[in-house]
């Protein structure tokens, strides 16, 4: 069985890029491990674990190779967006994309499920509001 083990992400942000990745890895990393050690998931949580680096951090959920792109062009956006969308269904995880369950691809669409886990605001989207 193939298990998801990465993130694709596009984010609009004033800030540095490196910046804001720091920032998503931070509190993302932060909350997952917060929640292991608070579920007692101990055999997840010493998957993430690694030798103490020089912040004292005893795990890690994200490998820290980024893959920044700068995207300036709407061609650019929805050549990424169309790649993220479609990735899941590449991996063999679902047939169509709509039906892998943390893709934005259904608000898109404009067709949310009731309990849609990754709430977009599609129209804060400029080059996607036609």
């Amino acid at each position: 069985m193939i298990t998801p083990d990465h993130l694709h992400a596009l984010i609009g942000s004033h800030k540095d890029p490196s910046d804001v990745l720091r920032y998503v890895n931070g509190i993302s990393g932060r909350r997952t491990i917060n929640f292991l050690r608070e579920a007692g998931y101990e055999s997840s949580l010493q998957k993430l674990r690694h030798a103490t680096g020089l912040r004292k951090h005893k795990y890690s959920l994200w490998n820290h190779h980024p893959n920044l792109k700068l995207i300036s062009t709407e061609n650019g956006f929805m050549e990424k967006a169309n790649y993220i969308h479609q990735n899941p269904v590449r991996a063999g995880l679902v047939e169509r994309a709509e039906d892998y369950r943390w893709s934005s691809i259904r608000c898109w669409l404009r067709k949310p499920l009731d309990d849609e886990p990754l709430l977009v605001d599609i129209d804060q989207i400029e080059w996607h509001k036609s």
